[in-house]
């Protein structure tokens, strides 16, 4: 599925707004949420200080590469073991080649957004610190 550019660049979500633009922390901060376990929505200090709710998603997608680049190297090795068909752990050695892919792309508009947000502290245009 083709996503629109955004002015920010290929790697910043369609969904947030440019840097800048009305309500555009608002977006960055839904989006950032929307990568955390829901748990995490309850947590005030991650939804008032976006520059922390930033630093915890990149955390998190880190997190989750390292998982998807373990069960990537270890499939092969663990899953006929499982009882996991060929045909199966070939359809899973995709999806995970898929995944890691994704998930490099969703790391670069997470640091892309953390910038953005780190500018506009450093400016005093943003929310963090209030």
């Amino acid at each position: 599925m083709s996503q629109p550019l955004s002015p920010t660049g290929p790697d910043w979500p369609c969904q947030v707004k440019a840097p800048g633009s009305q309500d555009w922390e608002r977006t960055a901060a839904r989006w950032l949420r929307d990568l955390l376990p829901a748990r995490y929505a309850g947590y005030s200090t991650l939804t008032r200080h976006h520059v922390l709710l930033a630093r915890h998603a990149q955390l998190q997608v880190e997190h989750e590469i390292r998982a998807v680049r373990v069960a990537l190297r270890t499939c092969r090795a663990e899953l006929p073991v499982l009882g996991v068909s060929e045909k199966a752990i070939e359809s899973t050695i995709q999806l995970y080649a898929v995944e890691l892919e994704q998930l490099d792309r969703l790391a670069r508009a997470v640091r892309l957004i953390t910038e953005a947000l780190l500018a506009d502290a450093r400016t005093g245009r943003g929310r963090q610190g209030r």
